[in-house]
């Protein structure tokens, strides 16, 4: 298994390249190539028996559910969503900063996972959540409130209040997110216990952090709690390694590290002062493609703009996320199919880190739950051959410029990168015909899946697409 060794070297490492990232001016020239799984509620022993399929089918990146202690009722979290046996969502709610629950697994299996994950060369990377505690405060460990100096030093002056303008810069960063108590992410002693946390799992080899919540954890801009004596948000100052906290600091150079948070987009949300710690989500454009994809058609709707101010090769993208499917249930409606080819669409794209979402085990679109068990493999879909193809085309294709071609009808698109190679997707329900501009030189293809022949004449890419199909073609 490997292991970070934890220095006072890399610590000094890490304060400079911290301040050094430019995450808001895009490089044109730049081409990202990693790809994210995201294995929601898969559990440790799942994960790792996974892995060899995982790595074969081109991610490079797994993002695991919340690892820390949770809130855990009496014979709950059995369930993804059930009013006795638990709900998924109870993996969000930390009742203490220690390695482990109920529904992923203990430290010991994160242990093995991360052996299986060494073997086969993919990062891990852990859904972190210091915004909040457990909707019950009284779940909470007691270890945990003696460490941040007990349960009135836990909570923001106003933290117990819900939110009820989420485009209040006050409301957003110093009340309770969905009503969940808002934890007082500037009180030292809670920076110190929650940095000895991340450490714990950097000493393991977790590579990187997903921030749940990130845009409710203020900046500098931000009104701070000067009810609770404080004078600067400096929470994301801490976390990535930019000062210490009472002896405690990030154990290795952030830059090693995958970072993004969950800043989902609004009105008043101060995006470029995000990416001047971290990536960011770009939950917008994944509105957008979700959009197109509904609507079988991305006529009138702009594709090719990323509808954010941090570069693009900082976000990460995806078509649907654990909230869009659960939630609201606002992309669980999209078949199968259309997820994938808005996943080989926005895959084979030059730039953002696109995260594909595991759905349950034998969920369809009349039972989004499926089998409906916390802790076993999502379906199929992750390793279906389109997924594949997309997965290393994006590899493959690196230093390789995009450009985008999109049928009259919004119907057909094609991601053309450089003159090496082309990804094609067909988002109706109907079969389409293709004749779209092309980088690849004339002559005949056929693509990595199906075999299908492709012909290019004078600059165009011509042939036949089935319904709700895409096309890998070198």
């Amino acid at each position: 298994m490997k292991k970070f060794v934890i220095t006072a070297l890399s610590c000094t490492m890490c304060l400079g390249s911290a301040f050094a990232k430019d995450r808001v001016t895009h490089d044109p020239n730049y081409t990202n190539t990693e790809t994210i799984l995201h294995v929601w509620s898969w559990n440790f022993p799942t994960i790792a028996e996974n892995m060899k399929t995982i790595a074969e089918s081109g991610f490079t990146m797994i993002q695991t559910s919340p690892v820390q202690e949770c809130y855990s009722p009496e014979g709950s979290n059995k369930k993804l969503f059930d009013e006795k046996e638990g709900n998924w969502y109870h993996y969000y709610q930390p009742t203490d900063w220690t390695i482990g629950n109920d529904i992923v697994g203990s430290r010991d299996q994160l242990v093995a996972m991360m052996d299986s994950a060494n073997k086969y060369g993919v990062r891990v990377i852990v859904d972190v959540l210091p915004n909040h505690t457990a909707f019950d405060i009284n779940c909470v460990s007691e270890n945990f409130y003696k460490a941040v100096g007990g349960k009135n030093k836990m909570f923001h002056t106003d933290g117990l209040k819900g939110i009820t303008d989420y485009n209040d810069r006050y409301q957003c960063t110093l009340q309770g997110t969905g009503g969940l108590p808002d934890v007082n992410t500037e009180n030292p002693r809670f920076q110190k216990y929650y940095m000895q946390f991340v450490n714990d799992l950097l000493s393991l080899g977790i590579g990187g952090f997903r921030y749940d919540t990130a845009k409710h954890i203020g900046v500098h801009s931000d009104p701070v709690d000067k009810k609770a004596g404080v004078k600067v948000n400096d929470f994301w100052d801490v976390a990535t390694g930019r000062k210490a906290v009472k002896g405690v600091k990030l154990a290795v150079p952030y830059d090693s590290l995958f970072v993004y948070g969950e800043v989902l987009q609004d009105r008043n949300v101060p995006e470029a002062e995000y990416a001047d710690y971290m990536g960011q989500t770009a939950s917008s454009y994944g509105h957008v493609l979700r959009e197109a994809l509904a609507h079988r058609s991305a006529k009138g709707i702009d594709l090719k703009q990323w509808y954010h101010s941090a570069a693009p090769e900082h976000l990460t993208t995806w078509v649907e996320s654990h909230d869009t499917y659960c939630n609201a249930h606002e992309s669980a409606g999209l078949t199968d199919a259309q997820i994938r080819t808005g996943w080989v669409f926005l895959t084979a794209r030059q730039n953002g880190t696109p995260l594909f979402f595991s759905r349950p085990m034998g969920s369809t679109r009349q039972n989004y739950w499926g089998e409906n068990l916390c802790g076993i493999r999502g379906n199929d879909e992750f390793f279906h051959p389109e997924v594949i193809a997309v997965n290393k085309f994006r590899q493959a294709m690196n230093g390789e410029k995009e450009s985008i071609e999109i049928s009259e009808d919004g119907q057909v698109f094609v991601v053309n990168r450089g003159n090496k190679g082309a990804a094609i997707v067909n988002i109706s329900d109907k079969a389409n015909p293709l004749a779209l501009p092309t980088g690849l030189a004339d002559g005949e293809y056929h693509d990595e899946v199906y075999g299908c022949l492709f012909i290019v004449k004078n600059g165009v890419l011509y042939g036949t697409l089935a319904a709700d199909r895409t096309y890998i073609i070198h």
